[in-house]
């Protein structure tokens, strides 16, 4: 197949003919219709073909295992020795087949194994609706409501367990030598630690040179955010390999700047623009909002920070006397905003604001938020991990991601002269 829009073939092995695949399917479902058989359900279409290709696949196994076909001449003293049946839950719901033996019983089938109740597929859902936030519970009502099938719910913990071993490799991995820029952030979660209480999970996302995006990690935390623990994380991150960090960009918390630069004594710590301009409508009645916003764009806009100073005491001038907490806001946050207006401009777009971070926290606390809450933190972690496992399947986002970034990377390049290339 060459298009996807061309007409599906395949080679009949047994004719050598070629099959056109649409065709078969149109007959099949035309076939079904007349005589009165669902597409999908117990008795469906989809359930009878799924035994038919399986019970196939498993008696060519036997016929390789055994060296001749059924009804010919056996190869040696072992031969065929009827079949047993045995229900095998699939994509398509229950399905009973006859799996065939061998009298010596060497037989050891690959499609459908030995004591396997379930097709790799059935795990890969289970994992799918585990990272959308559904409970064992819902998982196993599920698949009662689509597939009528009963799944318990110690066997959806053992299979979502599976992926533990996988989450602890992941977070051990070693990691790039530079980022251009890393995005750091805390997702709140509820955990029951004798009582539900709200807990920070950290996540850290890098940048990488060639402008892949890069989860470098999820960790739980314990107690409230605070820069004592990001120091924690950074040095885990340093000791994974990451020995350079251009810019970190990240909210206004009290003590992180410090922490970021231990790590890492050249990295440029940048504060969220966006987190500054949210908190800075905290403070003031919704009716001028949007006129304050207009008021604030020359500030972040400025082409210099003796412009920005400038743009802020106007600003000041009109609003400070009325919302004196927000003048404060921006004068402790001054430090870490300024660095944003030395750089060029595409590298402003980037690091603006942490929405490369906020979109990735939105699929998590989607997932979250369906759950409640978790029974502890290696619960919360392991369906975070599910969640980050299943992004961008396609590979798409990882492609449109890196032709956006493809001008930042440019004047990250000469910004950071020898430290990125």
């Amino acid at each position: 197949m060459t298009d996807t829009t061309e007409m599906m073939e395949m080679i009949d092995p047994v004719t050598g003919e070629i099959i056109d695949e649409q065709q078969l399917a149109e007959q099949l479902l035309r076939q079904a219709r007349q005589q009165g058989v669902d597409l999908v359900g117990p008795n469906g279409l989809l359930n009878g073909l799924t035994k038919r290709v399986l019970e196939t696949a498993l008696e060519a196994e036997l016929t390789e295992h055994l060296g001749h076909e059924k009804h010919q001449q056996p190869a040696g003293e072992n031969i065929r020795n009827g079949t047993r049946s045995k229900m095998v839950l699939t994509e398509v719901g229950p399905v009973e087949i006859e799996v065939p033996r061998d009298r010596a019983g060497t037989f050891e089938p690959q499609i459908v194994k030995k004591r396997q109740r379930r097709l790799d597929g059935v795990d890969e859902i289970v994992l799918s609706l585990t990272a959308r936030g559904l409970t064992t519970g819902e998982i196993a009502a599920h698949f009662d409501d689509v597939y009528g099938a009963s799944v318990s719910k110690d066997t959806i913990s053992r299979i979502t367990d599976k992926v533990i071993e996988e989450m602890t490799e992941w977070a051990n991995r070693p990691l790039d030598r530079v980022y251009p820029v890393m995005f750091i952030d805390a997702l709140v979660v509820k955990v029951r630690d004798g009582q539900v209480r709200n807990k920070p999970f950290y996540l850290a996302v890098g940048v990488t040179v060639n402008g892949e995006r890069d989860i470098l990690g999820i960790w739980a935390g314990d107690g409230g955010e605070g820069a004592k623990f990001w120091l924690g994380v950074l040095t885990e991150i340093k000791n994974r390999g990451v020995e350079d960090v251009c810019i970190v960009v990240c909210d206004g918390l009290k003590g992180l700047p410090d922490s970021i630069n231990t790590c890492w004594p050249l990295a440029t710590v940048q504060t969220c623009i966006i987190h500054l301009i949210r908190n800075t409508f905290r403070f003031a009645s919704r009716r001028y909002w949007e006129e304050m916003g207009k008021d604030l764009r020359p500030v972040y806009t400025a082409p210099t920070e003796t412009a920005a100073r400038e743009r802020f005491d106007e600003f000041d001038t009109k609003w400070g006397t009325q919302y004196p907490a927000i003048t404060r806001l921006w004068r402790n946050a001054w430090t870490e905003f300024v660095p944003f207006l030395d750089w060029d401009v595409e590298i402003r777009k980037i690091i603006c604001s942490t929405n490369a971070i906020e979109s990735l926290n939105a699929r998590y606390r989607r997932a979250v938020r369906a759950r409640g809450h978790f029974p502890n933190d290696a619960a919360a972690l392991k369906c975070l991990y599910l969640v980050t496992r299943s992004l961008d399947p396609t590979k798409r986002g990882r492609a449109r991601w890196a032709v956006r970034w493809k001008p930042a990377l440019n004047a990250f390049a000469l910004a950071f002269e020898g430290r990125i290339n």
